[in-house]
């Protein structure tokens, strides 16, 4: 089965909402253009990351205005979106979240970011989420984390122990920090055996900038597909036949020994 990915690395406006959404609407219709299956966006696209002081006011409440558009838009023009994640106020907090919606404009996938990054006090300001979350897209086994997430292994390999041939890592990565964005991207594709789509933000945030370099890995941790600095949109065709075949071969799954991890 081969499908398109469209990634769509937007330089997010920290505050301005209304321009954020905005901007979604254009970048969305612009991707129309690619023929894509699945378009993915990054990471608190609607608010940036993050405004602290004000993020329970300007949040998308319940994700009401977020899965309008997102369900609206995958409906009229029959194609699959994983909407990266928005800033959502839910029962007076704030929660990091990822929603997914089919060609039919339903909502089939929803997780929120379990791992706030402390350093920049994410922890402080997001609730956590608690779960994972699996979906399918055109018939393909699917899982998403969200940035920082993409440090721990151990969730994951939770993501992908279902059988899960995409996973999806939508981000506000920093340049400083580059290089671990690809190698754990990379890594975490060959460990899983999956395709892992990582779609970055860009542009900057008071003194710290967001790195952009998109990507997509295949099970082999082949880079498939590496975006530079700037907004744009590219798209990549992947074949999941790669992924029976590479399961076929060296079969982590059926050799791995949980009951010796103790973790």
């Amino acid at each position: 089965m081969k499908k398109r990915l469209t990634l769509i690395q937007m330089d997010v406006h920290v505050n301005d909402v209304e321009y954020n959404y905005n901007r979604v609407q254009e970048l969305l219709n612009q991707a129309l253009s690619e023929n894509p299956d699945i378009i993915v966006l990054p990471e608190t696209w609607n608010t940036g990351f993050y405004p602290s002081t004000e993020l329970i006011n300007i949040a998308d409440n319940n994700g009401e205005r977020t899965k309008a558009l997102l369900s609206a838009f995958s409906k009229e023009h029959n194609v699959n979106i994983v909407g990266g994640s928005v800033a959502v106020a839910k029962e007076n907090l704030v929660f990091n979240t990822s929603y997914v919606y089919n060609r039919s404009g339903e909502l089939v996938g929803e997780y929120s970011k379990m791992h706030g990054f402390s350093p920049a006090k994410e922890d402080k300001y997001f609730a956590s989420g608690t779960h994972t979350t699996h979906f399918e897209l055109d018939g393909i086994p699917c899982s998403t984390v969200i940035c920082y997430d993409i440090r721990f292994p151990e969730l994951v390999r939770m993501a992908a122990l279902p059988g899960t041939e995409l996973l999806f890592v939508p981000a506000q990565w920093p340049t400083m920090r580059l290089r671990h964005w690809q190698v754990l991207n990379e890594v975490r594709a060959i460990e899983n055996q999956l395709f892992v789509c990582a779609v970055n933000g860009c542009g900057t945030v008071g003194r710290v900038q967001s790195t952009g370099h998109s990507a997509v890995y295949d099970p082999w941790g082949t880079n498939l597909l590496e975006m530079d600095t700037n907004e744009g949109i590219a798209s990549v065709d992947i074949d999941l036949a790669v992924v029976e075949d590479i399961r076929n071969k060296i079969n982590i799954f059926r050799d791995r020994k949980p009951e010796l991890y103790n973790l």
